[in-house]
């Protein structure tokens, strides 16, 4: 128990770390793949309007001395054939140009047909080809001054499919090193994790120790203490009413504290791995019949009435019998702690899944909320600690119960609203292919 409640924090822990550090690069890489964008595309947007501001320029003073032959070489700097430029007059006319690539030029002339972008706006655009892959252009328009000649227009593109085919390489790169570091740094927190639980284990393991050697030095005094009380209770020289209460209550406080002793011996052992199973065969129906029977006296106390529902066919299982008989004796003392006078309780037996069987502890008695519903399995934690406390309740019986369950393989819930009763349903497997195992709780001390 204390081996996988360690193992398990233990990996909480490294999975806490993990998924910090997994929204840290998230962020980090989509930090990074945007301000690298930025940068790339806002410097080829401003070179692009300089490009369309220059290329302006040039076509009015080109209108205004045509016999001056046009060399668009000594328009732009930096020319190559991703960069490209036409302009059309106010009729559509092509006045000028510099040709883009013939694999986008009808794409591009498509674009500045259907342009709608205000002057000196730059817009990427995409097209996709044949084979899947997307050719990327950035383009703008500049005016062209128009004195004496109809207006017109300058369109300067650039193809940056190789710009973002880089920034997208890199991003992958980003993602890459993000999964990389991720994996490192949650070796590195599980390694971490481990050595900040090691302290807590210590001192857990040594709690755990003190529980347990305390409770199997307790027993023995407890029992001369309980032997001494009912020898005083049952001596006939003590006529006082008052001592005979006084011993009464002594017996009953001595009964109460062997029994969380025992509780506590059965935990610590639990932890310890050291409570085991004698496995056997035997009736479940039976053992719920049986159980019904000597749980009726304590529930006619209350005016309760236990009763079995459906059919309780034989059926056979392999486990063992006294930790399966411990478990519902648990969970039908825990319903008539609950159930208010004049109550019901239900024992039913229903058929699971191949190879398990269930049955099932429902009583009419406060119920109990969703918040309480996750912490009833936790032990000492109890419902109503007033209460509890006079009932003689010390919260491990629930945690004992699904310790059982668990050393079964099974599996323990419970359904319930408040107000309206509770049903704790267990599922056991029918066999268990384990092998024989002493039970150390059914040893002498």
């Amino acid at each position: 128990m204390s081996v996988g409640m360690f193992g398990k924090g233990r990996r909480k822990l490294t999975l806490f770390y993990s998924c910090i550090m997994c929204v840290f690069l998230i962020i980090l890489i989509f930090v990074v793949h945007k301000t690298m964008e930025w940068a790339i595309s806002s410097e080829q947007a401003r070179e692009l309007i300089d490009t369309a501001a220059n290329i302006s320029e040039a076509q009015t003073y080109f209108n205004q001395h045509p016999e001056i032959l046009f060399d668009d070489n000594n328009i732009y700097k930096n020319s190559n054939d991703r960069l490209f430029f036409y302009i059309f007059d106010s009729n559509g006319r092509l006045v000028n140009f510099s040709r883009a690539s013939f694999r986008i030029e009808p794409f591009i002339l498509d674009t500045i047909s259907t342009w709608d972008l205000a002057e000196g706006e730059v817009a990427v655009y995409g097209k996709p080809d044949e084979k899947g892959r997307t050719t990327k252009v950035m383009m703008t328009s500049c005016r062209v001054s128009h004195e004496g000649v109809l207006p017109q227009t300058v369109y300067v593109g650039r193809d940056v499919t190789a710009m973002y085919n880089g920034m997208q390489k890199a991003t992958y790169a980003l993602i890459f090193l993000g999964l990389l570091a991720l994996v490192i740094s949650t070796a590195v927190g599980h390694v971490m994790s481990g050595k900040a639980i090691v302290p807590l284990k210590e001192a857990y393991e040594k709690q755990r120790q003190f529980a347990a050697d305390a409770s199997h030095e307790l027993r023995t005094p407890l029992a001369v203490v309980l032997a001494s009380a009912e020898l005083l209770e049952n001596d006939p020289s003590i006529q006082s009413p008052f001592l005979k209460q006084v011993i009464g209550d002594v017996r009953d406080e001595v009964k109460k504290m062997t029994k969380l002793v025992s509780d506590l011996l059965i935990v610590a052992r639990s932890d310890n791995q050291a409570l085991k199973l004698k496995f056997s065969k035997f009736d479940l129906a039976a053992l719920l019949q049986q159980t019904i029977r000597v749980m009726q006296p304590l529930a006619e106390k209350k005016q309760i009435e236990i009763v079995s529902e459906g059919e309780m066919n034989p059926v056979e299982i392999q486990g063992d019998e006294q930790k399966i008989k411990q478990l519902v004796l648990i969970l039908v003392d825990n319903a008539v702690k609950y159930t208010p006078e004049k109550g019901k309780i239900t024992l039913s037996m229903m058929p699971g899944e191949r190879g398990l069987v269930r049955f099932s502890v429902q009583d009419t008695g406060i119920g109990i909320s969703e918040e309480d519903q996750e912490k009833i399995f936790d032990r000492f934690y109890r419902v109503d600690k007033a209460r509890s406390r006079e009932m003689g309740g010390n919260g491990l019986g629930l945690a004992i119960a699904q310790e059982i369950v668990n050393l079964h393989k099974g599996s323990i819930r419970v359904e319930s609203k408040q107000g309206q009763g509770a049903e704790f349903i267990v599922e056991l497997r029918m066999k268990l292919r384990s092998k024989l195992m002493l039970d150390p709780l059914g040893e002498e001390d």
